[in-house]
Parts: structure tokens; sequence; C-alpha cells
């Protein structure tokens, strides 16, 4: 039996869609980095409060271990997304994948705050008795590591890799509880204000707790496709309908991976031209990886024209 299919060029108007995602992105390393020193603290801390009978050093480096998951899920995402870049079952790449560990981080980091909350309170109704010197040598390690992997993160990246945000924000808290902590400790040790320690573990949960939000609303809304940025959309109407005669009546564009956003659009105009020639009209910073244009003619100027033939 023949095959009948049409057997035409179509090569000009095929892509691929991985988007870019098949290249190890520059947070990944940085990720994997921050990671080894976690561990490396997380492994000295706890075998330090086992030989010296230190709650304080073994409870810190089970919570570094807790910290060193949260990376883990950001460092996978990143190799995930590359390793399946060419996976036809997502339809736009894993670019999206990236945003979802974001998300996950931020919902860790809300458990860890609502963690820190619960302790802080169970210590302001239940005081016990702190071992300063000890606390105070935790407290600082931790945030010298702390230190060293924001500086390895890079400030968090650009705003728009949440997989990294994520990472960062982890970092930050953990350093911000190391603050707080010498700060309360500090006043303990010197002015016997013992409940400082407990009320610097509320307010560093506090914003902690904000900072999950930020990372949950911005994250959540690359994974509920919600319309790209005000500034994107209208320059790309500003491009199309800068001759005047041209209208986009049908307009989406939504993130589809890190910076990169895909856009659908119907236009129509008096007297339309091939799509292609509006496609050339949009920005090449823009980000728009997948564009997709629909053209179609007025309906009163078709049948303006249809008057004036008859």
């Amino acid at each position: 039996m023949s095959d009948n299919r049409h057997t035409h060029d179509v090569e000009p108007w095929t892509h691929d869609h991985r988007f870019g995602q098949e290249h190890r992105r520059p947070g990944e390393r940085r990720t994997f980095v921050v990671i080894a020193l976690t561990v490396a603290t997380m492994a000295v801390e706890i075998a330090a409060g086992i030989a010296f009978g230190s709650m304080v050093l073994l409870a810190d480096g089970l919570h570094m271990a807790s910290h060193a998951v949260a990376l883990g899920v950001s460092a996978f995402a990143y190799v995930y997304a590359r390793r399946h870049a060419d996976d036809p079952r997502y339809s736009f790449g894993t670019g999206k994948i990236n945003t979802l560990s974001g998300f996950g981080g931020a919902v860790l980091l809300g458990v860890f705050s609502l963690t820190m909350v619960v302790e802080s309170i169970d210590r302001l109704l239940h005081p016990v008795a702190i071992v300063f010197d000890y606390a105070l040598m935790v407290a600082v390690l931790g945030l010298v590591v702390n230190g060293v992997s924001a500086l390895v993160l890079g400030g968090g990246g650009a705003s728009h890799d949440h997989n990294l945000r994520s990472a960062y924000l982890h970092v930050i808290a953990d350093a911000l509880t190391s603050v707080v902590a010498i700060v309360a400790l500090l006043a303990g040790k010197y002015f016997g204000l013992v409940w400082m320690d407990p009320a610097m573990g509320i307010l560093g949960a506090l914003l902690v707790a904000r900072w999950s939000v930020g990372l949950m609303r911005s994250s959540g809304r690359v994974l509920l496709d919600r319309q790209g940025p005000p500034r994107l959309r209208e320059r790309v109407r500003n491009a199309v309908e800068a001759d005047g005669d041209s209208t986009i009546v049908d307009f989406h564009v939504w993130s589809i991976g890190p910076g990169i956003y895909s856009l659908v659009m119907t236009v129509v105009a008096d007297r339309p031209v091939n799509a292609d020639v509006y496609r050339e009209r949009l920005p090449d910073d823009l980000g728009l990886a997948h564009v997709s244009i629909e053209v179609q003619q007025c309906p009163r100027a078709g049948r303006e024209r249809n008057t004036r033939q008859g």
C-alpha cells in the first residue's frame, strides 16, 4: 500500500524545544560548591558534638543537614532539566522545572520559619540553660560558612532563576539565623537577657516567612502561566502595531523557562502582511523563544474590497 502523505520541505518551519536548557547553567556549579561546603561543615559539627558532648553543636549539625537537603533539591532540578531538555513529553522544554524547584524551596523556607517560631515560643515558655561559649562558636561558624556560600551563589542571580534564588534565600536565611543568634547570645551572656534568644528567633522567622511568600508568589505566577511582564507586553504591542493598520486582538505571552517566553497572538489588519513580517518587528532582546502568529484580515476591509471588485 502506497503512502499518500504529502512530502514537503518543512525544515524552515521546524525547530527543537530545548530553548537552551541542554546547557549547564551558571547556578548549577555554584549550587554544588555550596552543597560541598554545607556537608563538610555539617560533618564537622556533628562529629564535634558527639566528641565533646555538645547538644548545641549536634543540633546545628543536624540543621545543616536539612539545609543540604534543600540545596540538593535545587541541584537535582538543574541536572534533571539539562538531561531531559530533548524529552518530547515536555511541550515547551524543561525550563519550568527550575521554577518548580524554586517553589518547592519556598515551601521549605516556610516550614523552616514555622519551625523557628514554634521552637522560639517553647523556649520563651520553658527557658533552658544555654552554654554560651559553645553556642557562640556554632553561630560564628555558621555565619562564616553561609557568608562564603552567599558569595559563591553570587547574590542569587537574576530574579527569573527561581531555583538559584531559592538556594540563595536558604543560605541567607541561615546567615540571618546566625546573626540574630550571635546578638541574642551576647546579650544573654553579658547582660543576662536570656529571653533575647527566643525573641530574636521569632523576629528572624518572620523575615524568612516574608522571603518565602515572595518566592512562592513569583514562582507560582510562572507555574500558572500568568501573562508575562507588562513592560514586555507593551514592547511587543508597540512593535507590531507600529504601522497604524495592525491590531493585536488575541495576546498570550508567558514564561517557559528562566528569562525565556512563548508568544501566541492574532493580528487583524485592513492590509495584512505575512506573519514573518510581524515576527521581524519584534525586538531581539525580549527573550521570545517560541513565537506563533496568526494573521487575519479585518472583515470590514474584506467587504469593502469585494464591493469595489463587484
